[in-house]
Protein backbone atom coordinates (compact mmCIF):
# COMPACT_ATOMS: atom_id res chain seq x y z
CA UNK A 1 0.00 0.00 0.00
CA UNK A 2 2.61 2.76 1.33
CA UNK A 3 4.75 1.49 -1.68
CA UNK A 4 1.57 1.90 -4.08
CA UNK A 5 1.16 5.50 -2.85
CA UNK A 6 5.17 6.09 -3.38
CA UNK A 7 4.82 5.36 -6.93
CA UNK A 8 1.67 7.06 -7.60
CA UNK A 9 2.91 10.39 -5.88
CA UNK A 10 6.37 9.76 -7.91
CA UNK A 11 4.41 9.51 -10.99
CA UNK A 12 2.11 12.32 -10.54
CA UNK A 13 4.72 14.44 -9.56
CA UNK A 14 6.51 13.53 -13.03
CA UNK A 15 3.32 14.17 -15.00
CA UNK A 16 2.86 17.53 -13.49
CA UNK A 17 6.42 18.29 -14.32
CA UNK A 18 5.89 17.09 -18.03
CA UNK A 19 3.03 19.59 -17.95
CA UNK A 20 4.97 21.98 -16.72
CA UNK A 21 7.45 21.97 -19.67
CA UNK A 22 4.85 21.46 -22.00
CA UNK A 23 3.11 24.22 -21.00
CA UNK A 24 5.93 27.18 -21.11
CA UNK A 25 7.59 25.84 -23.81
CA UNK A 26 9.22 28.30 -26.49
CA UNK A 27 7.38 28.04 -29.91
CA UNK A 28 9.42 29.35 -32.50
CA UNK A 29 7.77 30.19 -36.08
CA UNK A 30 8.21 27.40 -38.30
CA UNK A 31 10.72 27.78 -41.06
CA UNK A 32 8.44 26.70 -43.69
CA UNK A 33 6.38 30.03 -42.99
CA UNK A 34 9.37 32.11 -44.36
CA UNK A 35 10.02 29.73 -47.68
CA UNK A 36 10.33 31.78 -50.46
CA UNK A 37 10.54 35.28 -48.93
CA UNK A 38 13.86 36.53 -49.28
CA UNK A 39 13.18 40.37 -48.12
CA UNK A 40 13.31 43.87 -49.56
CA UNK A 41 15.68 46.17 -47.83
CA UNK A 42 13.66 49.36 -49.16
CA UNK A 43 10.63 48.23 -48.41
CA UNK A 44 11.18 47.14 -45.04
CA UNK A 45 12.74 50.53 -44.29
CA UNK A 46 9.62 51.60 -43.76
CA UNK A 47 8.37 48.72 -41.97
CA UNK A 48 11.52 49.48 -39.89
CA UNK A 49 10.04 52.77 -39.43
CA UNK A 50 7.02 52.28 -38.42
CA UNK A 51 7.76 49.55 -36.02
CA UNK A 52 10.01 52.09 -34.09
CA UNK A 53 13.06 49.84 -33.86
CA UNK A 54 15.76 52.59 -33.72
CA UNK A 55 13.33 54.35 -30.69
CA UNK A 56 14.19 51.88 -28.15
CA UNK A 57 17.14 49.77 -29.89
CA UNK A 58 19.40 53.36 -30.64
CA UNK A 59 22.13 54.36 -28.05
CA UNK A 60 20.66 56.22 -25.46
CA UNK A 61 22.20 59.92 -26.24
CA UNK A 62 22.06 58.76 -29.92
CA UNK A 63 21.04 61.76 -32.33
CA UNK A 64 20.29 62.21 -36.03
CA UNK A 65 22.05 59.09 -38.18
CA UNK A 66 23.51 57.88 -34.99
CA UNK A 67 19.97 56.97 -34.41
CA UNK A 68 20.97 53.53 -37.04
CA UNK A 69 23.62 52.52 -35.15
CA UNK A 70 20.92 49.90 -33.13
CA UNK A 71 23.99 49.22 -30.31
CA UNK A 72 21.28 49.12 -27.51
CA UNK A 73 21.27 50.60 -23.84
CA UNK A 74 18.26 52.23 -23.29
CA UNK A 75 16.30 51.60 -19.82
CA UNK A 76 12.70 51.06 -19.51
CA UNK A 77 11.37 50.72 -16.15
CA UNK A 78 8.31 48.94 -15.27
CA UNK A 79 6.23 47.21 -12.37
CA UNK A 80 8.60 44.11 -13.33
CA UNK A 81 12.39 45.50 -12.97
CA UNK A 82 14.01 47.58 -15.38
CA UNK A 83 14.84 46.40 -19.02
CA UNK A 84 17.21 47.47 -21.36
CA UNK A 85 17.20 47.22 -24.86
CA UNK A 86 19.59 44.70 -26.16
CA UNK A 87 22.17 45.42 -29.21
CA UNK A 88 20.27 44.61 -32.38
CA UNK A 89 23.20 45.85 -34.67
CA UNK A 90 24.03 43.29 -37.51
CA UNK A 91 27.75 42.35 -35.83
CA UNK A 92 28.07 38.94 -36.01
CA UNK A 93 29.16 38.59 -32.06
CA UNK A 94 27.61 41.66 -30.27
CA UNK A 95 24.46 41.95 -32.32
CA UNK A 96 22.59 39.80 -34.62
CA UNK A 97 24.21 39.43 -37.84
CA UNK A 98 24.73 36.13 -36.96
CA UNK A 99 20.77 34.94 -37.17
CA UNK A 100 18.99 33.19 -39.79
CA UNK A 101 15.53 35.36 -40.94
CA UNK A 102 13.71 32.48 -39.12
CA UNK A 103 15.12 33.68 -35.83
CA UNK A 104 14.56 36.76 -36.54
CA UNK A 105 10.99 36.43 -37.30
CA UNK A 106 10.84 34.16 -34.22
CA UNK A 107 12.30 36.61 -32.40
CA UNK A 108 9.97 39.51 -33.34
CA UNK A 109 6.92 37.50 -33.59
CA UNK A 110 7.28 34.67 -30.92
CA UNK A 111 9.90 36.09 -28.30
CA UNK A 112 12.23 33.04 -28.57
CA UNK A 113 15.65 34.00 -28.89
CA UNK A 114 17.60 31.54 -31.07
CA UNK A 115 18.93 29.44 -27.83
CA UNK A 116 15.02 28.47 -27.48
CA UNK A 117 14.69 30.81 -24.29
CA UNK A 118 11.82 32.96 -24.17
CA UNK A 119 11.97 37.00 -24.25
CA UNK A 120 10.20 39.33 -21.63
CA UNK A 121 7.41 40.79 -23.47
CA UNK A 122 9.21 44.29 -22.67
CA UNK A 123 9.66 43.05 -26.53
CA UNK A 124 6.98 44.48 -28.28
CA UNK A 125 6.26 40.67 -29.86
CA UNK A 126 2.24 40.58 -28.55
CA UNK A 127 1.91 43.43 -31.09
CA UNK A 128 4.44 42.25 -33.48
CA UNK A 129 2.36 38.46 -33.50
CA UNK A 130 0.34 40.45 -36.44
CA UNK A 131 3.01 41.18 -38.59
CA UNK A 132 2.87 40.09 -41.94
CA UNK A 133 5.45 37.38 -43.05
CA UNK A 134 7.08 39.92 -46.09
CA UNK A 135 7.32 42.48 -43.78
CA UNK A 136 9.53 40.58 -41.36
CA UNK A 137 11.88 39.35 -44.36
CA UNK A 138 12.06 43.30 -45.29
CA UNK A 139 13.05 44.59 -42.19
CA UNK A 140 15.28 41.51 -41.74
CA UNK A 141 16.83 42.87 -45.22
CA UNK A 142 16.84 46.23 -44.17
CA UNK A 143 18.33 46.15 -40.84
CA UNK A 144 21.35 43.78 -42.26
CA UNK A 145 22.30 46.86 -44.16
CA UNK A 146 22.43 49.31 -41.24
CA UNK A 147 25.84 49.89 -39.19
CA UNK A 148 27.08 46.68 -36.78
CA UNK A 149 28.42 48.00 -33.47
CA UNK A 150 30.18 46.04 -30.94
CA UNK A 151 28.80 47.10 -27.68
CA UNK A 152 27.93 44.21 -25.61
CA UNK A 153 24.21 44.05 -24.58
CA UNK A 154 23.43 44.77 -20.74
CA UNK A 155 21.43 42.51 -18.63
CA UNK A 156 17.98 43.41 -17.58
CA UNK A 157 17.57 44.57 -14.16
CA UNK A 158 14.83 41.69 -13.08
CA UNK A 159 14.42 40.49 -9.61
CA UNK A 160 13.32 37.02 -8.40
CA UNK A 161 10.47 35.35 -9.37
CA UNK A 162 10.50 37.60 -12.96
CA UNK A 163 13.52 36.44 -13.82
CA UNK A 164 12.56 32.87 -14.46
CA UNK A 165 12.15 33.58 -18.16
CA UNK A 166 10.90 30.15 -18.39
CA UNK A 167 7.51 31.52 -16.97
CA UNK A 168 6.89 33.30 -19.72
CA UNK A 169 5.77 30.51 -21.67
CA UNK A 170 2.64 30.83 -19.59
CA UNK A 171 2.41 34.73 -19.70
CA UNK A 172 2.32 33.70 -23.72
CA UNK A 173 -0.58 31.25 -23.11
CA UNK A 174 -2.71 33.91 -21.65
CA UNK A 175 -1.61 37.03 -23.95
CA UNK A 176 -0.04 36.15 -27.10
CA UNK A 177 -2.68 36.37 -29.18
CA UNK A 178 -2.48 36.91 -32.97
CA UNK A 179 -6.55 37.74 -33.44
CA UNK A 180 -7.00 41.56 -33.80
CA UNK A 181 -8.41 43.99 -31.54
CA UNK A 182 -10.68 45.60 -34.34
CA UNK A 183 -12.04 42.62 -35.87
CA UNK A 184 -14.51 44.48 -38.34
CA UNK A 185 -12.16 47.13 -40.15
CA UNK A 186 -14.47 46.62 -43.25
CA UNK A 187 -11.96 49.00 -45.59
CA UNK A 188 -8.71 49.15 -46.90
CA UNK A 189 -7.89 52.36 -44.82
CA UNK A 190 -9.30 50.66 -41.52
CA UNK A 191 -6.94 47.58 -42.65
CA UNK A 192 -4.00 49.49 -42.62
CA UNK A 193 -5.08 51.78 -40.03
CA UNK A 194 -5.66 48.65 -37.51
CA UNK A 195 -1.78 46.94 -38.74
CA UNK A 196 -0.45 50.24 -38.06
CA UNK A 197 -2.04 50.78 -34.62
CA UNK A 198 -1.99 47.16 -33.44
CA UNK A 199 0.92 45.33 -35.26
CA UNK A 200 3.58 47.41 -36.17
CA UNK A 201 3.29 50.92 -34.35
CA UNK A 202 2.31 48.65 -31.25
CA UNK A 203 0.33 51.72 -29.77
CA UNK A 204 -1.43 49.38 -27.22
CA UNK A 205 1.79 48.67 -25.58
CA UNK A 206 1.74 52.16 -23.98
CA UNK A 207 -2.23 53.42 -24.44
CA UNK A 208 -3.88 49.89 -22.87
CA UNK A 209 -3.70 49.25 -19.36
CA UNK A 210 -2.08 46.10 -18.39
CA UNK A 211 -2.93 43.05 -16.06
CA UNK A 212 -1.88 42.22 -12.71
CA UNK A 213 0.45 39.69 -15.09
CA UNK A 214 1.29 42.45 -17.22
CA UNK A 215 -0.61 41.41 -19.70
CA UNK A 216 -2.55 44.18 -22.08
CA UNK A 217 -6.45 44.10 -21.20
CA UNK A 218 -7.82 43.97 -24.47
CA UNK A 219 -10.80 44.70 -22.84
CA UNK A 220 -10.02 47.90 -22.09
CA UNK A 221 -8.13 48.77 -25.39
CA UNK A 222 -6.59 52.12 -25.94
CA UNK A 223 -8.47 53.35 -22.72
CA UNK A 224 -5.31 55.20 -21.34
CA UNK A 225 -2.68 53.65 -18.86
CA UNK A 226 -0.07 54.61 -16.23
CA UNK A 227 2.74 55.78 -17.15
CA UNK A 228 5.78 53.22 -16.09
CA UNK A 229 7.72 55.70 -15.38
CA UNK A 230 5.74 56.77 -12.02
CA UNK A 231 5.33 60.04 -13.86
CA UNK A 232 1.71 61.21 -15.29
CA UNK A 233 -0.74 59.09 -17.49
CA UNK A 234 -0.63 58.16 -20.78
CA UNK A 235 -3.69 59.21 -22.34
CA UNK A 236 -6.77 57.25 -23.23
CA UNK A 237 -6.84 57.68 -27.43
CA UNK A 238 -11.27 56.56 -27.53
CA UNK A 239 -13.27 58.79 -29.05
CA UNK A 240 -15.56 59.17 -25.89
CA UNK A 241 -12.27 60.45 -24.09
CA UNK A 242 -10.19 61.86 -26.76
CA UNK A 243 -12.07 64.46 -29.28
CA UNK A 244 -9.88 65.39 -31.77
CA UNK A 245 -10.83 65.36 -35.53
CA UNK A 246 -9.24 62.90 -37.58
CA UNK A 247 -7.10 65.70 -39.47
CA UNK A 248 -6.08 66.86 -36.15
CA UNK A 249 -4.68 63.26 -35.46
CA UNK A 250 -3.25 63.09 -38.95
CA UNK A 251 -1.34 66.25 -38.56
CA UNK A 252 0.07 65.50 -34.91
CA UNK A 253 1.56 62.50 -36.27
CA UNK A 254 3.56 64.57 -38.76
CA UNK A 255 4.26 67.68 -36.82
CA UNK A 256 4.06 66.64 -33.41
CA UNK A 257 1.50 69.75 -33.00
CA UNK A 258 -1.71 69.59 -31.22
CA UNK A 259 -5.48 71.51 -31.83
CA UNK A 260 -4.71 73.11 -28.63
CA UNK A 261 -1.19 74.40 -29.85
CA UNK A 262 0.83 72.18 -27.68
CA UNK A 263 3.51 69.94 -28.91
CA UNK A 264 4.57 66.30 -28.19
CA UNK A 265 6.99 64.80 -25.88
CA UNK A 266 8.46 62.39 -23.94
CA UNK A 267 8.57 59.09 -25.87
CA UNK A 268 5.65 59.75 -27.92
CA UNK A 269 8.08 62.77 -29.95
CA UNK A 270 10.01 59.12 -31.40
CA UNK A 271 6.46 57.74 -32.27
CA UNK A 272 6.07 61.59 -34.47
CA UNK A 273 9.28 61.19 -35.32
CA UNK A 274 8.78 58.04 -37.27
CA UNK A 275 5.25 58.42 -38.62
CA UNK A 276 6.32 61.79 -39.68
CA UNK A 277 8.38 60.25 -42.16
CA UNK A 278 5.52 57.38 -43.22
CA UNK A 279 3.14 58.34 -46.49
CA UNK A 280 0.35 60.58 -44.99
CA UNK A 281 -2.18 58.13 -46.40
CA UNK A 282 -0.71 55.60 -43.49
CA UNK A 283 -1.05 58.99 -40.78
CA UNK A 284 -4.80 59.19 -41.96
CA UNK A 285 -5.32 55.32 -41.58
CA UNK A 286 -4.56 55.78 -38.13
CA UNK A 287 -6.53 58.17 -37.04
CA UNK A 288 -9.38 56.61 -39.19
CA UNK A 289 -8.75 53.25 -36.95
CA UNK A 290 -8.87 55.64 -33.53
CA UNK A 291 -12.02 57.84 -34.86
CA UNK A 292 -13.76 54.13 -35.27
CA UNK A 293 -13.13 52.81 -32.00
CA UNK A 294 -15.86 51.63 -29.77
Amino acid sequence: MRRGLIYGTVAAACLAVAAGLFLTRAVPVEEAALDGLTGDAARGESVFTAAGCASCHHAPDAEGEAKLVLAGGQRFPSDFGTFIAPNVSPHKEAGIGGWTLSQFASAVQRGVSPGGAHYYPAFPYASYVHMADEDVADLWAYMQTLPPDATPSKAHEVGFPFNIRRAVGLWKRLYLTDGWVMTDAETPELQRGRYLVEALGHCGECHTPRTALGGMDRAAWLSGAPNPTGKGRIPSLKPADFNWSAADIAYYLETGFTPEFDSVGGHMAAVVENFAQLPASDRSAVAAYIKALD
